[in-house]
């Protein structure tokens, strides 16, 4: 018997910027694509496997550049061609933009209204999106780099220097890291003074934004009083040990030429949870930890809409992830983000809120009348 439709109530919000066109083609299962959304809500319902998961996945690949479910590119690529193409139209304040992102074999082409684009970035920050997806939870219970990204993520669409200063951290960190597998301590002598000027504004720029995120969320938990988020303390560990980076270089360059790599900086910068001084994920079930991953979520969605970056909300499978009272929940929280917001789900829904609703089957997307 198939479940019953799951009712959502309705949340009324002024709408800025939103997809108005997507078009997918030879995208894993998804061989051709041509939808034009609602500006608010839109709902994608099928069976497993049916493709309803890839639509969002084509979001996040022509916003972030990567997908967020295998770190091969080559996967993506339907049966049809070695090629595929994502298409999107944009509107803002009665202003358009098109955005196209292409792979064919290892080559990667981006273009925004009409011109080439050498860099992916430029559609990220054009086009910024959370996204909750099953494997959400990690954001609470899985490693430092996973709370690394959300916070660069919501750093990168605020801070416009964000991403040169990180790019250049990296390369200066892969380059202190061959420095000390090879012992060249004049070469660690000159990196040293660079990759501490890097890494601190990396700090400053995550602490500032940490500062407005925490002061979101704990407005959020004031007013939602939600078992998950009671008690909780965040804090942003900066990746060393003491106030300043250079000093820690310093305390810890004999161990740093044992290991070959640099254990202080901000490439160690972890988001830490605790309630009563214990670390959260000890203390919640998995499914208290999708709650607390899906507050924070849209504590940036929040904080970025407030901020002029408003994101697209992407929920994947929110039904099974959720019990009915959180997935009203969570779903009226996106709604009051004023973003445009995309969910799926296996079983078609009771939607209140203005929306439209599509069918998902072997590949293809039709609009339900």
């Amino acid at each position: 018997m198939a479940p019953p439709p799951v009712k959502y109530r309705a949340i009324k919000k002024p709408h800025r910027m939103h997809i108005t066109t997507l078009r997918i083609e030879n995208f894993r299962n998804l061989e051709r694509v041509s939808i034009h959304p609602h500006p608010r809500l839109n709902y994608f319902f099928g069976s497993n496997g049916a493709g309803k998961t890839s639509l969002l996945e084509a979001l996040v690949v022509i916003s972030r550049g990567k997908s967020f479910r295998t770190v091969h590119a080559e996967e993506l690529e339907g049966p049809a061609t070695e090629a595929f193409r994502v298409f999107i139209e944009t509107e803002s304040s009665g202003r358009s933009h098109k955005l196209g992102l292409e792979r064919s074999g290892k080559q990667w082409r981006a273009r925004m209204d009409g011109s080439d684009v050498a860099l992916l970035s430029v559609l990220s920050r054009h086009l910024p999106l959370v996204l909750m997806e099953p494997n959400s939870h990690l954001l609470v219970s899985g490693s430092p780099d996973v709370r690394r990204r959300f916070l660069d993520t919501g750093v990168f669409h605020v801070e416009p220097a964000f991403l040169d200063v990180w790019r250049r951290f990296a390369r200066v960190l892969k380059q202190r890291n061959a420095a000390l597998r090879a012992r060249e301590l004049r070469v660690l002598d000159s990196l040293d003074e660079l990759y501490t000027e890097l890494g601190e504004k990396l700090h400053r720029y995550r602490r500032s934004y940490c500062e407005k995120l925490f002061a979101e969320f704990a407005a959020q938990e004031a007013a939602a009083h939600t078992a998950e988020q009671e008690g909780i303390a965040l804090e942003y560990a900066s990746g060393w040990k003491g106030e300043g980076l250079a000093e820690a270089l310093a305390a810890t360059r004999s161990r740093d030429l044992e290991r070959g790599a640099s254990g202080q900086g901000p490439h160690r910068a972890d988001l830490m949870m605790t309630r009563d001084k214990r670390l959260i994920r000890t203390l919640l079930s998995r499914g208290e930890q999708k709650g607390l991953a899906a507050s924070l979520l849209l504590t940036q969605a929040r904080l970025l809409a407030s901020m002029g970056g408003l994101p697209l909300i992407l929920l994947d499978d929110l039904a099974s992830e959720f019990d009915r009272a959180h997935v009203h929940s969570v779903l009226d929280a996106a709604l009051g983000c004023s973003s445009q917001v995309w969910v799926t789900g296996t079983a078609r829904a009771e939607l209140q809120e203005a929306h439209k609703m599509f069918h998902v089957k072997h590949g293809q997307v039709q609009e339900m009348v």
